[in-house]
């Protein structure tokens, strides 16, 4: 009797099927992911007679860590004020017009209300012209570091608690920001115990399914809830709120350490991304190259899956993606790419043959 009911409140989830077709294409982009192996740098350091704050080196997790690490970058100032029993400073400069430096001048603009003109971005291309427009923007810390001290694990699941926080507070239309259903398609049983990146608790409706009928084919998926954020959205509302907020914007590329010494400001937090292997000489920081095929939108797919390649549905387009070539510096599309994108997606789609 209790099965009897139970079943009657089942309904089976209905995936509509994306039509991955070459002709369906509308744009190719590739990125290039700022790596370190050691993961990313937040500290802060004197730099001549200024306050040198880093916040760069993300990897794949740049927008999902931006709130996250833009929050330890800034909580820096405070240590520094703190210990040096410094005077509370008027003015900071951001060096990078990306997702860590625009939520990085937000954070300063919240905590540090002076009035106009109390943060000025520095940087040679804004919104929509920025990497952080490339990527695929679902909420999940991957592909941020492979060797791990202690003390930067606690740093990064802070940031990982801090960011997924935030970004629940801006869901909704004017933000681009919304929840989404989201399935890990696995050939193997024992992938299904590996945590989630950040912890598990950060993913809402968790569930294990074992029916490869109704699941893509796959014997194996874990489904559970995540954000995704439309970088087009997202981006121009933050740059918005900085401007409205009294920020100011100076469009300027630094080839050298000397021209950052030479600005006003007294607080600086560089958050150029892969800018910074050459300005401070990180040779540890190299780029991950990822290609993306972006078909036509359709509106009626609200969901996400990975398995050896992702699918990301945005209102500007289905984001197919899945290649991370390590110290590659080309912008250019690879067809061979691209069409091994297409293949493996068209491949999980003829799961859906039986649903």
């Amino acid at each position: 009797m209790a099965t009897r009911a139970a079943n009657a409140f089942y309904t089976r989830r209905q995936f509509a099927p994306v039509k991955v077709a070459r002709n369906r294409i509308i744009r190719e982009v590739v990125g290039l992911r700022p790596y370190r192996p050691d993961g990313f740098v937040v500290d802060a350091a004197r730099f001549r007679n200024k306050l040198l704050i880093h916040n760069y080196g993300h990897g794949g997790g740049g927008v999902t860590l931006s709130w996250g690490t833009a929050s330890l970058a800034v909580d820096l100032v405070r240590d520094f004020l703190i210990a040096h029993k410094s005077r509370r400073p008027t003015r900071f400069a951001v060096l990078g017009c990306g997702v860590s430096g625009l939520s990085t001048a937000r954070l300063l603009q919240r905590r540090f209300q002076n009035g106009p003109g109390t943060v000025t971005i520095y940087a040679k291309d804004l919104p929509p012209d920025t990497t952080s427009n490339i990527a695929g923007a679902w909420w999940s810390p991957t592909s941020v570091y492979e060797n791990a001290t202690t003390r930067f694990t606690e740093q990064f699941r802070q940031a990982c608690r801090i960011s997924n926080r935030e970004f629940q507070l801006l869901v909704g239309a004017e933000y681009g920001v919304r929840w989404i259903d989201t399935f890990e398609l696995m050939r193997h049983e024992a992938s299904i115990g590996r945590e989630l990146a950040g912890g598990n608790h950060l993913y809402p409706q968790i569930e294990i399914h074992r029916d490869p009928e109704n699941y893509f084919g796959f014997p194996f998926v874990r489904q559970y809830m995540s954000m995704l954020i439309e970088p087009s959205i997202y981006l121009s509302a933050l740059l918005r709120d900085f401007y409205i907020a009294g920020g100011r914007v100076v469009m300027k590329e630094f080839r050298r350490r000397e021209e950052i010494a030479r600005l006003r400001e007294p607080v600086i937090f560089n958050c150029t991304g892969l800018g910074s292997r050459e300005l401070f000489r990180d040779e540890q920081l190299i780029p991950v190259r990822g290609q993306l095929e972006v078909l036509l939108p359709q509106p009626e797919i609200d969901y996400c899956y990975l398995s050896s390649g992702y699918m990301f549905p945005r209102r500007d387009g289905i984001v197919l993606g899945g290649t991370w070539d390590h110290d590659d510096w080309s912008l250019t599309p690879d067809p061979e790419q691209a069409t091994g994108i297409l293949e493996a997606h068209m491949e999980i789609m003829k799961g859906l043959k039986s649903v």
